[in-house]
């Protein structure tokens, strides 16, 4: 199963931001994405996690075309890939509990409640959120504890493919190493592609597979 972007062009209110770029992750490689700011790496991120409709080229999985986002598409297809953005207070519901905020793709999903109760008590422990602050919301946490939290999530239907976005830029160098040693483990353990947009040189030469830069 390979994710891929084939000649995509894409940008917001007729300013184009990508043009014509392909790129695949295989399962169990970290790609990192690199180029200059205003290059497109996000809005590729975005494409790639199907939240992001491209002006042109197209989405696959699996080499099967997935047409249309969010929630036009089938969610068999949706929880193969989850995406880890910068900034996990922008990603987050500021009105839901941190246990309430790693359950939610479940619940959307129709999970019986009480293996998604156990599913999220897996997830903190792996992702080291103690169970005091699973009742907290993201206003009561600092931005690493939310940021585990948001890893949680992304790992709650074990996706295929995971998609960071600059995930460890905001957090100190033991949770980045943490975050980094819980993917890593995912790969190993259930075969996940990752895709690294970073620019954090020793972090791209310690972890990915190989490299994709987008032109400025």
């Amino acid at each position: 199963m390979t994710l891929a972007a084939h000649d995509v062009s894409a940008g917001y209110r007729g300013r184009r931001v990508l043009d014509g770029v392909s790129l695949a992750v295989a399962p169990g490689e970290t790609v990192a994405l690199r180029g200059p700011s205003g290059s497109g790496k996000s809005t590729l991120v975005r494409v790639l996690a199907l939240l992001h409709s491209p002006d042109a080229g197209h989405v696959s999985l699996d080499g099967a075309r997935i047409d249309g986002v969010r929630h036009r598409v089938p969610a068999a297809t949706r929880t193969r890939i989850a995406v880890l953005f910068q900034s996990p207070r922008a990603a987050s519901d500021p009105r839901l509990s941190l246990a309430d905020l790693i359950a939610e793709p479940l619940r959307a999903t129709g999970h019986p409640r009480d293996l998604t109760a156990a599913r999220v008590a897996e997830l903190a422990d792996r992702v080291g959120l103690t169970p005091d602050l699973l009742g907290r919301r993201p206003h009561a946490v600092s931005d690493g504890q939310l940021q585990r939290a948001c890893l949680a999530r992304a790992l709650v239907h074990r996706p295929r493919f995971l998609l960071c976005d600059e995930a460890t830029t905001m957090l100190d160098a033991s949770t980045q190493a943490h975050v980094a040693a819980v993917i890593t483990e995912e790969q190993r353990e259930h075969g996940a592609g990752v895709l690294l947009v970073s620019h954090d040189d020793a972090l791209v030469r310690r972890w990915a597979d190989r490299e994709v830069t987008l032109p400025a």
